[in-house]
């Protein structure tokens, strides 16, 4: 029993020295140095490395400039990676936590980027063979994000680029109310017709799809024979865009 007492110490000494000696590779880094790592890794497109030394770096140094950068840096490494949701909810923690920070403006960048990225994949679906049922949530996410950056801060560097970004989404948010309306057409759902139409002309003023739009609410408004509504409609139409106006009886 005496043998054990003093050997168990020294086996339980042995063991931390070697769990030590295997441990973690960036203990005792500082904050510089493991948000340098972690810019090095994102330079070199290791996404998910850089993630970890940044999150490391918040852990450990939750307080100061290096931590309010690295919050920065794992939403844009997540953007990057191809994660948008976590991006988005890395950017909304920095906003939350830093709203009068100069970098609050990037962060609604990124946030509208984010979802931004998914449209690629949704441009194709607005084909006559595809049902209509696409979410475009995430158009309407990026959107709101530019919307607001752009209200917020209007002299922003990032102001001009997610103005230009607007006017896309708006068109193509303005496409797909459109494409669902003229569904609806083909199917006699003339209210639901007037209803789309009236979405894209109040929430997308200025939009591609305006005069389509206006050209769908006539042709519904005389369905229903709605005559006063039908002739005023027509008259905007005329008035703004003569050439698709020609192609009703007035």
């Amino acid at each position: 029993m005496r043998f054990w007492r003093y050997v168990a110490p020294l086996i339980l000494l042995t063991t931390l020295a070697a769990c030590a000696g295997s441990g973690n590779p960036t203990a005792g880094w500082s904050p510089e140095h493991l948000y340098s790592a972690g810019k090095t890794a994102l330079d070199k497109g290791n996404y998910n490395k850089a993630i970890n030394y940044f999150q490391t770096l918040q852990g450990r140094y939750p307080l100061g400039y290096y931590a309010q950068q690295a919050q920065l840096e794992v939403a844009y490494a997540y953007y990057k990676n191809g994660e948008p949701k976590s991006a988005i909810a890395s950017a909304q923690e920095f906003i939350r936590e830093h709203p009068r920070s100069p970098a609050a403006p990037y962060a609604y960048y990124l946030i509208g980027l984010a979802d931004f990225k998914v449209t690629g994949g949704i441009i194709p679906l607005f084909r006559p063979d595809i049902e209509y049922q696409v979410d475009v949530r995430p158009l309407r996410r990026s959107f709101m994000a530019f919307k607001t950056l752009i209200e917020k801060y209007p002299y922003s560097k990032y102001a001009s680029d997610a103005r230009q970004r607007m006017i896309y989404l708006r068109n193509m948010l303005a496409a797909h109310d459109l494409y669902v309306a003229d569904y609806y057409l083909r199917r006699g759902a003339w209210a639901a017709v007037i209803d789309r139409c009236e979405n894209v002309l109040t929430e997308y003023p200025g939009a591609a799809g305006t005069p389509k739009a206006l050209v769908m609410m006539v042709k519904a408004y005389r369905k229903l024979d709605m005559k006063t509504l039908a002739r005023q409609t027509y008259e905007v139409l005329k008035l703004n865009y003569p050439k698709q106006a020609a192609k009703l009886e007035g």
